[in-house]
Formats: C-alpha cells, sequence, structure tokens
C-alpha cells in the first residue's frame, strides 16, 4: 500500500502512518532500528529495494529524506509505503523543498522510531565529516559509499573518521578477506614477507585491502593502482610472498577467481561481486564500533601524511 500526501508536516506523516498499520490489521512494530537514507538526488530504487530486502533479516523502519534546499517553495510532501510495497519494513519517503530543510534532523526525529538504533546511510555523495552532519549526530552508524563519491571526498572521510562510520568499499572486500585469511591458515606455513595488491585506480577498495594486509601482516605492501583499461575496477589481484613461493589470489570475471600457489593445482573460486543488498544487509549486522574498519582508516590515513609529496 502507497500513499501520498502532498505540503504536509511531519506530525500529519507520523498520524498517517500508524493509522495506515492499524487499517492493515499490523498494530505491533517489532522493528529493531531506524534506517535514514539521505540524498540531494531523486530517488534510486535500487537503493529502496536493497533497504527493503535487509529488512527481511532486520526489520526496521526507512525514512527516506530527499531534500532539496535550493528551492524557491518551501514544502514537504510525503509518501508511505507499508505491506508488499515495504518489505518487512515502514517506508517513509520524505522530500523537502526551500526553508524546510533547515534544521534538517528534525524532519525525521518526529518518525524514529522510540529507543532503537539510528542507522544513516549515504549511497551517493556524503558529507565530508558523517559524523559532525546533523544526521550523523543522532545515528549510531552512518554509512556512506566512496565508489559513488569522489577520491577526494573519501581521503577526506577518512582524515575526519568517528567511531560508527563506515563505508560500502570496506563492505566489499569481506570476502576478500575470507579468502586471504583462508590462504594463511593452510600449509606451508612460511612467513609472509611483501604482498602485492593490484586494482583500478578509482578504486577505494583496494586501497583499504593493502592498508589491513599490511596493518595485520606488518610487512611492506607494494599498491598498484592501475587504469580502467588494465583492470576493470575494484580489486584485481593479492599476491602473498612467500620464501617458498607466492600465494597469489586473482580475479579472473566477475564471478570467478583463481587461487595459485606453490606445488598445488591452480584453484577456481567462486567470488562474485557483493551486490548492494548484501553489503547493506551485512553492515545493519553491527551497530556499534567497527573497530577494524576504525584501525584500517586511521592507519591509511597515517600512510597519506607520510607518504612523499610528488
Amino acid at each position: 500500500m502507497i500513499e501520498h500526501l502532498p505540503n504536509t508536516t511531519v506530525s500529519k506523516v507520523a498520524r498517517r502512518l500508524v493509522a495506515m498499520r492499524l487499517e492493515g490489521g499490523v498494530s505491533a512494530l517489532g522493528r529493531v532500528l531506524t534506517l535514514i537514507i539521505a540524498t540531494s538526488e531523486p530517488i534510486d530504487e535500487s537503493v529502496v529495494e536493497a533497504a527493503n530486502h535487509a529488512s527481511s533479516e532486520h526489520p526496521m523502519r526507512v525514512i527516506v529524506l530527499v531534500a532539496n534546499p535550493a528551492s524557491a517553495e518551501p514544502r514537504l510532501d510525503a509518501e508511505i509505503r507499508v505491506g508488499a510495497d515495504a518489505g518487512a519494513s515502514d517506508v517513509v519517503v520524505l522530500r523537502a523543498y526551500g526553508e524546510v530543510c533547515t534544521g534538517i534532523e528534525s524532519l525525521v526525529t518526529g518518525l524514529l522510531l522510540p529507543d532503537a538504533p539510528v542507522v544513516v546511510w549515504w549511497p551517493g555523495n556524503a558529507p565530508e565529516r558523517p559524523g559532525a552532519h546533523p544526521l550523523g549526530r543522532i545515528a549510531q552508524r552512518r554509512i556512506t559509499d566512496s565508489a559513488a563519491s569522489p577520491a577526494e571526498a573519501f581521503a577526506a572521510r577518512a582524515s575526519d573518521y568517528t567511531p560508527g562510520d563506515t563505508d560500502l568499499a570496506w563492505t566489499r572486500l569481506t570476502r576478500w578477506r575470507e579468502y586471504l585469511a583462508a590462504i594463511l591458515d593452510q600449509p606451508p606455513f612460511d612467513p609472509v614477507t611483501s604482498v602485492e595488491v593490484v586494482g583500478g585506480a578509482d578504486s577505494p577498495s583496494t586501497k583499504l585491502l593493502a592498508t589491513w594486509l599490511e596493518l595485520m601482516l606488518q610487512v611492506p605492501v607494494d599498491c598498484r593502482l592501475e587504469d580502467r583499461s588494465t583492470v576493470s575496477g575494484g580489486v584485481r589481484s593479492v599476491a602473498l610472498r612467500r620464501a617458498s613461493g607466492d600465494a597469489v589470489l586473482e580475479r579472473v570475471s566477475t564471478d570467478r577467481a583463481v587461487l595459485s600457489q606453490p606445488g598445488q593445482p591452480r584453484h577456481e573460486i567462486s567470488l562474485p561481486r557483493r551486490t548492494l543488498r548484501e553489503c547493506l544487509a551485512e553492515e545493519l549486522r553491527i551497530l556499534d564500533e567497527d573497530s577494524m574498519y576504525g584501525g584500517v582508516v586511521k592507519q591509511l590515513e597515517t600512510n597519506n601524511r607520510t607518504e612523499p609529496q610528488s
């Protein structure tokens, strides 16, 4: 069920949301968190679909806030989705125009679930300091996606990391990290002496993976960022250098990788690129600080400060 409320107020939206749930025969919320999706662009339905999919694992209220402060006419339009149109969620779409965008956090506070964690997700361009943003200040977790932002924007966010921040460029690395850890758990158990990571020049995931390996292994890591004509985005390969020979994990297609180790046959591994749905669902399982991501970001910022300037 979808209902449109043009030129409305937050209090009217809240009352109508309760009424629609009662009309549908659902009075108990049973929600575990509030997810705020913040954007200044027209709504990308794939983003809302990812949230609806994640709600099957994390029942929640989803507030999509589209802010257009440049508009001359101050107005708030709303759309409420419940039932089959919202998965296991309540979805409230708020389109704010003009001066209504002033004090933007006030547009959502009246719709937050009581005594439930708040997560803010910027699927497109995000603020340089998510933790200092008015929406970021009311959230326990703040999700950005550096793949949708200029490279310098991610660098700025890394330098102003706040506990609770995370980025989907990190979430996309989960399978890579699992496979690399599994390689080191198998013989031969020679120590790794150095690492080479290769990925696309526009891939923040490549830098994050290289920094994670440096932090975990405490060895030199050569991070090679190559042009898209050579590497089609994301991480391409990781080589773990050891005295007994190199272990190389290399992506050969969008869903497969090959593991090569000395004295062993080549192994094909299923390594599909992670979907937006998968990444969001994983991030919503963590409602406090991701200390590993925090450590990697801090190490990355230290590396950036100590790199020689060209």
